[in-house]
């Protein structure tokens, strides 16, 4: 039996402090469809990238939680 919350999640309590606001917003909708659905996916990835583009240290969120910082992609694969 583990006794401690394993590093994932730990990450997950993490994401789900940032999206406070919008899991109070979700707990109000009275008729879930696609296209609240999809609403809500959009903000939670509109939140956490700004979130990750003005964190303190790039890449903080990962290291702190024990997960490999992404190498950054090339101007060249970018463009692709």
């Amino acid at each position: 039996m583990q006794t401690s919350p394993s590093r994932l999640d730990l990450l997950e309590l993490d994401i789900d402090v940032r999206l406070t606001d919008l899991w109070r917003e979700a707990c109000e909708v009275g008729e879930w469809n696609l296209e609240v659905v999809a609403a809500i996916m959009r903000a939670a990835y509109g939140k956490g990238y700004c979130d990750a583009l003005t964190e303190d240290l790039p890449g903080s969120l990962c290291h702190e939680h024990g997960y490999r910082v992404p190498d950054r992609r090339s101007a060249s694969a970018s463009q692709r």
